[in-house]
């Protein structure tokens, strides 16, 4: 059981817990889960890390779908922030806990900005890494949304 899953129970949160085979695919990780569950890559989520160049130099947790690049403009103007960048690999798995191919927003070391990409609200139900590679959790947006205390805004380019 992962850190996102016991948040999500011990929140009360419904959900469901989707595996599938993670492969060797070593990039692309969120193409490969929207595949191999056979959904629609709009409804599927990955979590990128980015940093803020704003006052601090501070995480700032993204999600878009996963054949969407995220704008790294509008994630600092959402963040109050001058400039973003991508957390490196080893960055993002530090700050997170979590490998890449499965950083999940939930059960993070510590608590970031988060910011959803709006197009999620268009779904009654959307899918995100669940902390490991070949786990994937489907969830009503609004309650990821609610859990994490993000918000929706347009982040993809």
């Amino acid at each position: 059981m992962t850190p996102a899953i016991k948040l999500l129970d011990r929140h009360k949160v419904d959900y469901q817990i989707r595996h599938y085979d993670a492969g060797e695919e070593l990039r692309h990780f969120g193409e490969h889960a929207a595949k191999a569950l056979g959904q629609d890559t709009g409804q599927v989520f990955k979590t990128l890390i980015g940093i803020i160049d704003g006052n601090t130099r501070s995480p700032a947790v993204a999600l878009v779908a996963v054949t969407d690049q995220l704008d790294l403009k509008k994630l600092a103007a959402a963040c109050n922030g001058r400039k973003a960048v991508m957390a490196d690999p080893q960055q993002a798995q530090r700050s997170t806990g979590y490998v890449i191919g499965g950083i999940s927003p939930l059960g993070q070391k510590q608590k970031y900005i988060t910011l959803i990409d709006q197009r999620a609200a268009e779904y009654p139900s959307i899918f995100i890494s669940g902390g490991k590679r070949g786990l994937q959790l489907e969830l009503a947006p609004d309650d990821l949304l609610d859990l994490l205390d993000a918000r929706y805004c347009a982040l993809a380019k």
